[in-house]
This record gives structure tokens, sequence and C-alpha cells, in this order.
């Protein structure tokens, strides 16, 4: 028989508590605290910590989707943009409505708050003024945005669409500065600026699109209510990007690449301040 003043009939983390059970995996004595059951036995909660460390991690499924996706080349940049656009256009409807509501208000751009609050100059392409605005902004981005994120990658894209859309609240605040202005049309113009540009690098044949621009960009000065100063922005910032990207592909120009870009955005966004700062007197 067992001594029962022996130590190891007593659980190793509760000394004062006596136990014959041991644990399946290391041996030691745990009392029915410590004690979790098994397939067989029972296990310490150092071997239960350790198991839970080494067992595969279940991942929601929406994120092994998408990480799926990525690996498979899917323009999930292009995905990611269009499907919280979406989501801000019904926060738009349910707070108020596409054209004067909390989130419209919130979101949108006007040229004299932006030195205050110069987020704007970006969020201003989550929020629409009409179903027919965001359906062709978004079709828009689905057909171009799809294509340009596969040539470029998704980081360059990612930069075009922003400094494109950043390009067309300068143009706005240069050229229409007391106008409120919503949608991504900016944004999308140098989607279209630069798929043409590069289309053309590539030598490809790329007179149809010129022609939906042309067409796009006259619809901008003949249907009021449509910030054309914004389509014009977007055009010229992302043409210029596009123009970069197409003299810098070689591996040896990157770092080069990336400076000139930083260089236009920073561009773009002082333009913008600054107008914003002459418009409320700041200079």
């Amino acid at each position: 028989m067992s001594d029962p003043h022996d130590r190891a009939n007593y659980c190793y983390r509760h000394p004062d508590r006596q136990s014959f059970v041991l644990c399946q995996r290391c041996g030691r004595t745990i009392c029915g605290e410590c004690q979790t059951p098994a397939a067989v036995g029972v296990h310490c909660p150092e071997c239960v910590k350790e198991a839970r460390g080494n067992a595969p991690r279940l991942q929601p499924q929406v994120v092994t989707r998408v990480r799926s996706a990525s690996r498979r080349g899917a323009p999930v940049v292009t995905y990611a943009i269009i499907g919280v656009t979406v989501a801000v256009f019904l926060a738009q409807l349910v707070t108020g409505g596409a054209g004067n509501g909390l989130v419209t208000q919130a979101l949108a751009f006007y040229a004299p708050l932006e030195i205050s609050q110069p987020w704007r100059a970006v969020t201003t392409m989550l929020v629409h003024g009409s179903f027919f605005h965001i359906l062709f902004n978004m079709y828009s981005l689905y057909i171009f945005g799809a294509e340009l994120e596969r040539q470029l990658g998704r980081g360059r894209f990612a930069a075009l669409y922003v400094i494109s859309g950043i390009g067309g609240s300068a143009a706005v605040a240069l050229l229409a500065p007391g106008s409120l202005v919503v949608g991504a049309s900016g944004a999308i113009f140098g989607l279209m600026a630069a798929f043409f540009v590069i289309a053309r690098s590539l030598g490809g044949r790329s007179i149809q699109l010129l022609v939906l621009v042309g067409i796009n960009l006259a619809i901008g000065f003949i249907i009021p209510g449509i910030a054309w100063q914004a389509h014009l922005g977007g055009i010229v910032v992302g043409g210029a990007i596009a123009f970069l990207f197409s003299k810098t592909r070689h591996r040896s120009k990157h770092a080069l690449q990336i400076a000139v870009l930083v260089a236009i955005g920073v561009i773009v966004l002082a333009a913008l301040l600054a107008r914003s700062a002459q418009l409320v007197g700041l200079i």
C-alpha cells in the first residue's frame, strides 16, 4: 500500500489535495479540478493547452475563400472595393437616403471642408447619388478594374484607383469649389484612361475605348448635376500614372516607379489641400 504522505499522490498544481488520478499524457497526478476528460482518461491543464496550441486552426469559410481566390490571381482588390462601396450605399439608404442622408453628408466631398477633413477626398468615392450612379460606376470598375488589377498587380492597381479618385476631387476643388460631390467617377475615369494608355503602350488597338471615354466625358458636360470636373481630373491623373507604369516596367526601375508614384500622389493631394485652405481664407 502506498504511503499517504508520498508527494507523488498529491496534485502537482494543488499540493494540499491528495489524488490518485494521473494525466494520460504526462503521467502527473491531478485533482478533480484539474482534470479534463479526454478520449482515453483525463488530461492536465498544461497538456490540454499544448494540444490546443498544436491543433490545426480552423478559419472562417469566408477567409478561406478569399485566400484561395488570392492565390488563384483573382482581382480581390476590385471585388473588395465593390463590396465596400455597395455596403456604404446601403448605409446611405437607411440613414436618410442617397441624396442628403447622414452617411452622404459625412462622407461626400466639399472643397472648403477638405483642409479640416482631408479623408473626404477618399470617402467620396464610396458614396453615390442614385442606384443608376452606383450601378454604372461599379459595372465599369468590374470591367476595367479586374483586367487592370491582373496586369498591374494589386498594389499598383489600388494606388491607381485611389490617386485617380483624389485627382478627381482636386479638379472639383479647382474648377467647381462650391459643389458637393459624391461618387467614384474620378477613379473610374482614371481606370479608363489607364487602360487606354497601357493598351497603346503594348501595341493594342483601343479606338473603341477612346470613343467610350469621349462619350461619357461629353455626357458630363450635357447632363446637369454631373461633376465633369471629377471625370477630367481622374483622366489626367490616371493617364499620368499609367504612362509612368508603362515606362518603368523593368525590374531595375522599380524604385524609380515607386518614387514618382508617391510624388504624383503628394502633388495631387497638396494641390487639393492648398485650394481648400485658400477657399477658407487660410492662405
